[in-house]
């Protein structure tokens, strides 16, 4: 058991807007990819935020949760892809995370992603989170579907996917009714409900709360939470026709949760950069 999470979620190495290594890989053919000023830029706010989680978690030790979409993969007849072999993907992945799962102090978990850029049934998703040596699940699946996860004695509800958001003005919608389907279900059967859920997938930074009641006189036991984390891809030829994202600029970072008092406290890190120059 932990009392302490670092999240991060949606890297898609092996697209030439995702996280790359500033020195390059090496691909499957012996040939190189450097990598362009703007994923040196990204990859400078990759290590500017685990200089942050060494600082904002050294407390006591984490565990390191993976949100799903590792690798950008072959999807939607896209063409801004690195390589088109899924092993020259996963090795980019593995070179970012590798030195980030050897110094975790905890246990690493991995939830899949969007079939679209992990292949069906998440395979290659499930492959690299068993090299990154991930905990199984209890039907051995490296990399899950869902985590129900224990932070102190707080329960956090892992899952890829979320709606999302048409808007600036609606951004919290969809997050929050994930919240109440979730205490909805819960309620339903007669089983806990999480205190926290966490999504990714939209690749932006939101969070709401709400009171709920408890046997503490006077006042709400605690707080029901939502959260959805930033990512680490800039914005794709995809994302300049969707609404609620081509106006915006991309999001980058991750999150760190922690139990205080009795509480889960959710620290962000989310960088972004400028729009398009002026002509």
């Amino acid at each position: 058991m932990t009392n302490q999470l670092v999240v991060v979620s949606d890297l898609h190495s092996g697209c030439r807007l995702g996280l790359c290594p500033p020195k390059g890989v090496r691909l499957d053919d012996g040939g190189m990819y450097r990598p362009s000023a703007f994923q040196r830029k990204v990859h400078r706010y990759w290590l500017q935020f685990w200089d942050w989680v060494d600082s904002e978690a050294s407390s006591e030790p984490w565990d390191l949760v993976v949100n799903g979409d590792m690798i950008d993969g072959v999807h939607h007849r896209a063409t801004t892809q690195v390589s088109h072999n899924l092993e020259d993907q996963s090795r980019i992945a593995e070179a970012l995370l590798a030195p980030v799962v050897e110094k975790c102090p905890g246990q690493v978990w991995v939830v899949r992603g969007t079939e679209a850029h992990v292949e069906s049934s998440a395979r290659e998703e499930e492959r690299l989170a068993r090299r990154l040596g991930a905990v199984p699940n209890s039907q051995g699946q490296f990399a899950r579907w869902e985590l129900w996860k224990t932070c102190g004695n707080q329960l956090v509800h892992f899952l890829h996917h979320v709606s999302p958001a048409g808007n600036q003005a609606g951004e919290t919608t969809a997050v929050f009714k994930e919240l109440i389907e979730s205490y909805t279900i819960a309620g339903k059967w007669r089983r806990r409900p999480p205190n926290l859920i966490v999504r990714s997938h939209r690749h932006r930074y939101v969070a709401c709360e709400v009171p709920v009641a408890g046997k503490r006189k006077g006042g709400p036991a605690g707080f029901a939470k939502a959260v959805t984390t930033p990512a680490w891809q800039g914005k794709t030829p995809f994302v300049w026709k969707i609404a609620g994202g081509r106006l915006t600029t991309p999001q980058f970072g991750g999150l760190v949760i922690r139990l205080e008092d009795g509480e889960l406290v959710i620290k962000r890190r989310v960088w972004t950069v400028g729009p398009s120059p002026e002509e």
